[in-house]
């Protein structure tokens, strides 16, 4: 069931089907999320069962602001709030040691929890009208199968579940990939997954490097090695790697597409995709893209490696993911 984004009516009702324990797709800048209340592990169990998703693989819970971030935090690190005061609302997730009353089942059973501030106005609209309702934040993967590619649009949303599931429509996502997630339970923030924030820019704000993931580290959405996969087999490749094996396919029969910065023509039967030279336009399409390839039925996929500079790290990360599937 679609409803309008630019709705009030819609948006009220979408934020009573929240408050009633009920799921609701919503838009966000990065992605589209699966939503229910955080507050309520019944409510969350029904976002697990409808993606399929292990139960000890933690959410995010989007909130309007800090002040509802602190109702889910046993504690608000400098850290933390260096972070939210600069990028939220954002494609901003900081992960903080979680009060042990409230959302147990979201935090995947962790003494932590994954807060973000979405900059999506619908989201935002959302977020305030279960507010009004005594929801503090909703729990929101991205609204996909498990493991599969996220969603950016409505209509992906759609494809992916039964009717029954209301999906607030907020039009295509301006980000297109998850937001940046840091881990702040520890002295030395750790950066666990990339997205369009370098590093650059959250150093500059702490004032100190960003750590890197270990044992202790908490899970965290989206950081499994398999993630982010298209029906068909994804190759990450150099681009001189895929002209040569290209030049080598000829006539072959395979069902193949090629996503590429530096292909300007492929071989009859190829079906060849552009990929933007820049980093942001390329995070806003990417998934849409690997949708699109997988409609069209192509059974492999090759993808030209993106730069291994900071800007290229969250599509870089995607798409190896991708690929290890």
């Amino acid at each position: 069931m679609i409803l309008h984004g630019s709705d009030p009516g819609d948006i009220e009702r979408a934020g009573l089907r929240l408050a009633a324990g009920e799921l609701v797709a919503f838009p966000t800048e990065t992605v589209y999320g699966l939503g229910a209340r955080a507050d309520a592990d019944a409510a969350v169990a029904r976002i697990f069962e409808a993606k399929g998703r292990p139960t000890d693989h933690p959410l995010i819970v989007h909130v309007a602001d800090a002040p509802a971030a602190q109702h889910f935090a046993a504690q608000w690190p400098d850290t933390a709030a260096r972070l939210a005061n600069s990028f939220w609302p954002g494609p901003l997730t900081l992960i903080v040691a979680r009060r042990p009353e409230v959302a147990a089942a979201a935090a995947g059973g962790q003494s932590s929890v994954g807060l973000r501030c979405p900059a999506h106005p619908v989201a935002q609209a959302l977020l305030l009208a279960a507010r009004a309702q005594g929801v503090w934040g909703v729990a929101a993967p991205s609204a996909n199968r498990f493991g599969r590619i996220s969603p950016t649009t409505a209509e992906h949303v759609v494809s992916e579940f039964d009717e029954a599931l209301w999906v607030l429509d907020g039009g295509p996502c301006d980000v297109g990939i998850e937001s940046t997630i840091i881990d702040c339970t520890r002295e030395q923030p750790v950066l666990l997954r990339p997205g369009v924030l370098t590093r650059e820019q959250l150093e500059a704000v702490l004032g100190q490097p960003l750590g890197t993931p270990d044992a202790h580290s908490p899970r965290a959405s989206g950081t499994l090695a398999a993630h982010y996969a298209p029906r068909a087999k994804l190759r990450l490749m150099p681009g001189d790697q895929i002209r040569s094996a290209l030049d080598l396919l000829g006539a072959s029969p395979l069902k193949l597409a090629v996503y590429s910065r530096s292909l300007s023509k492929a071989p009859s039967g190829v079906l060849l995709r552009r990929m933007p030279q820049d980093a942001a336009s390329a995070a806003r399409e990417l998934f849409a893209v690997l949708r699109e390839l997988d409609t069209e039925g192509r059974q492999l996929i090759w993808v030209e490696e993106p730069p291994a500079i900071p800007e290229w790290e969250g599509v870089r990360d995607r798409l190896t993911r991708a690929s290890a599937a």
